[in-house]
């Protein structure tokens, strides 16, 4: 029971976000709350949560080197070091981070565990979960980067090329993009994982599915106006440049279906700071990866440490020296 109110709780409010626009839009003609106002909203919440977020961690003290390392931290000459998971000085961390951020390199390692009859435990290498993080994350990156062929003009050489080799094999007219169905597909698998693996069913919540069916409907929203109920792009892109201007106007005709989308990717944007999500600033911010294993080269004295007033050995045997020797304990003066 627990598990289907985890899922229906957050695709009813999807549901009810859905109606609520094309009623707004359709019945109600608030085209300039849901194309103006909110966007504009959306973006404030986003630079200030983000920002907290990031400020807030910042500011939290690392009083030790806690760095997650996985091979020869650099000592005595004639061992061999690994500089790279074991990173030594800055250069090597951020050699490290850049293979952590854009390539996942911790993720790839992941490994499934389970009993068998015996009982034996089984370990076994699990890539699916990296290649779908990974599939998802750099479709996504993909995708916002071609979207900025609205927000510009002229639309720079790069964005266009990136928007050419996204549809390279031109399926279908309009042309499907290839990162479309990988994004599809990456987002299906992480959701059926959470479904019908055991272990991440019992410990998936309502805050876990949300994203996931948020991202379903920014995306099915955006294919469904780029396949099915075409959205004049000229318009849509009028609205994008007049936003980014600072001059906004809402041109005629642009269709409910467009509002959907850009209200799901305004609640996405506002969503994004106080969720799971914000693990795209807090990377770069965790200790146990942006720190450098040098513990053997260099003391680190802990900041919060203050003056104390420190009672020597030799300071508790004055002190209790008859007593040592009434209890027969030795003492280092007699």
């Amino acid at each position: 029971m627990i598990f289907i109110m985890s899922i229906m709780f957050p695709l009813a409010i999807i549901l009810l976000l859905l109606l609520f626009v094309l009623g707004g839009v359709s019945y109600t003609h608030l085209e300039n709350v849901f194309g103006i106002f909110i966007p504009y909203l959306a973006i404030v919440i986003f630079l200030i949560g983000f920002i907290y977020r990031i400020l807030s961690w910042a500011k939290s003290s690392v009083p030790f080197r806690i760095t997650t390392v996985c091979g020869q931290e650099k000592s005595l000459d004639w061992i061999k070091a690994n500089r790279l998971e074991s990173p030594f000085n800055t250069f090597d961390v951020l050699k490290r981070m850049a293979l952590e951020v854009l390539l996942f390199r911790s993720l790839f390692r992941n490994t499934s565990s389970e009993i068998k009859e015996g009982p034996k435990l089984i370990h076994w290498s699990a890539k699916w979960l990296w290649l779908a993080g990974l599939t998802f994350h750099w479709s996504f990156f993909i995708i916002l980067t071609r979207h900025l062929r609205f927000f510009t003009e002229p639309v720079p050489f790069a964005i266009q090329l990136i928007d050419k080799l996204d549809n390279l094999f031109e399926i279908g007219v309009p042309a499907l993009y290839l990162t479309d169905a990988l994004i599809v597909a990456a987002i299906t698998h992480l959701f059926l994982r959470r479904v019908f693996v055991p272990k991440m069913r019992y410990i998936s919540l309502p805050a876990d599915y949300f994203p996931l069916f948020l991202l379903f409907s920014i995306i099915g929203s955006g294919m469904l106006m780029r396949h099915i109920y075409k959205v004049d792009l000229i318009k849509a892109k009028e609205l994008a440049l007049s936003l980014v201007s600072f001059r906004p106007a809402i041109p005629e005709g642009i269709g409910a279906l467009f509002y959907v989308h850009l209200f799901f990717v305004c609640l996405f944007i506002a969503y994004f700071p106080f969720s799971k999500l914000m693990h795209l600033g807090g990377v770069f911010l965790s200790p146990t990866r942006n720190l450098a294993n040098n513990n053997r080269a260099k003391r680190h004295i802990n900041p919060w440490n203050y003056p104390v007033k420190v009672h020597t050995y030799e300071e508790y045997e004055d002190e209790f020296r008859d007593k040592m020797k009434t209890a027969e304990i030795p003492v280092d003066k007699e």
